[in-house]
């Protein structure tokens, strides 16, 4: 991976532009961090929304006696919806305007708000809130450690992906034959793959900062850097209320 103060040298040249990269640094990670947090905010009024209203709610389920017992056709589509408009950055994200990805950033925050409120239909509110606290200081010292560590994490991020891979695929084969252990197995790894991604990334929007520098990329840039950071986040704690969860039931 890039070293962004050797490469900021390399243009620049001297300690005030070093200081100029340093400032803007700190002021591009607090714009990515704003970003995600929003987000978060926006997929929590989502999710309490639909969970609060059953007028709403049945829009996207089927809900009897204040549990979900299935999906409607919108709410399929809201569910499945986020990895469509992912795809579609990912592939053309040269091409969007600032506007366009900051659209799609809120459009895809809103609508995981949808998959989240089945976290409120399934676990009590008081293990919600706990798991949640939990993921939000778990992220907080992972993403410092990503922010200030002197290693490469590049190769472990190669790794990270593979896992993530693995997860998708084990996740299929256990919805076709379900299995406690399986589940088990799937959220522990999801913990510790999310939980390095989370390091990963945050040194990875370091770089993209630096190599983003002086352009007009820059606005795009934290959005992307937000959204990398709003999914390892949501996975967490996906993945942690399956063993911090409390069952309404």
């Amino acid at each position: 991976m890039a070293n962004p103060n050797f490469g900021t040298f390399n243009r620049a040249g001297t300690v005030a532009d070093q200081a100029s990269f340093d400032v803007g640094l700190r002021a591009h990670m607090v714009r990515v961090y704003n970003y995600m947090a929003s987000g978060l905010a926006l997929s929590g009024i989502v999710a309490f929304g639909l969970f609060s209203s059953p007028e709403l709610a049945s829009l996207f389920f089927q809900v009897q006696s204040g549990r979900v017992v299935g999906l409607n056709m919108l709410g399929w589509i809201a569910i499945f919806a986020p990895l469509g408009l992912l795809l579609l950055v990912s592939f053309r994200a040269a091409k969007m305007s600032t506007a366009a990805v900051q659209a799609v950033y809120w459009t895809v925050t809103a609508l995981m708000g949808v998959s989240l409120s089945l976290v409120l239909f399934r676990y009590t509110g008081a293990s919600v809130a706990r798991t949640f606290f939990v993921t939000a200081a778990a992220f907080g010292a992972l993403s410092l450690y990503g922010y200030t560590t002197k290693r490469d994490l590049t190769a472990m991020g190669k790794f990270l992906f593979m896992g993530v891979i693995g997860l998708i695929l084990a996740g299929i084969v256990n919805m076709i034959w379900p299995s406690g252990t399986m589940s088990f197995i799937i959220s522990a790894a999801g913990v510790l793959i999310f939980s390095g991604l989370i390091a990963y990334d945050t040194q990875k929007i370091k770089e993209q900062y630096s190599e983003a520098w002086g352009t007009d990329m820059i606005e795009k840039v934290a959005v992307f850097g937000a959204l990398s950071l709003y999914l390892d986040f949501v996975n967490l704690f996906q993945f942690l209320m399956s063993f911090m969860g409390q069952s309404r039931d």
